[in-house]
């Protein structure tokens, strides 16, 4: 799991239909399987299958690094590097799955409905 630096919602929303092929593509180059993924209001959740020899700091580091990159390159006003500006805030929240693959992934999709429901909930305000 990460966040986008100061959980920028309105860019990130505009960002986000095309953050999973992103993703993937980028999972890949690193011979990685993104296994499952929910992109909620502010924030990233990945399942990936890493192979042994990454770390899976390398890992994460090169898809948050490179779809920041790709990100501001395509979709945002500038045309060059995006160097010196960040899109991800630094750090990620990682944890090993292994029998408890059920349990993570049902904590995934519950994490989903309830930001729905704190965002249905924040429309009253």
């Amino acid at each position: 799991m990460f966040i986008p630096k100061g959980r920028r919602k309105a860019r990130y929303e505009t960002l986000r239909p095309y953050l999973g092929e992103v993703f993937r593509t980028l999972a890949q180059q690193k011979e990685s399987r993104i296994e499952a993924g929910h992109l909620p209001a502010d924030h990233v959740h990945m399942t990936i299958t890493i192979p042994p020899k990454y770390a899976v700091s390398q890992v994460v580091g090169y898809i948050k690094g490179k779809s920041a990159i790709h990100l501001a390159r395509v979709y945002g006003e500038r045309k060059r590097n995006f160097v010196g500006r960040h899109f991800w805030a630094r750090g990620c929240f990682v944890s090993t799955v292994g029998r408890d693959e059920t349990v993570i992934r049902a904590y995934t999709k519950k994490q989903e409905q309830e930001d729905q429901r704190r965002e249905q909930l924040n429309l009253w305000r």
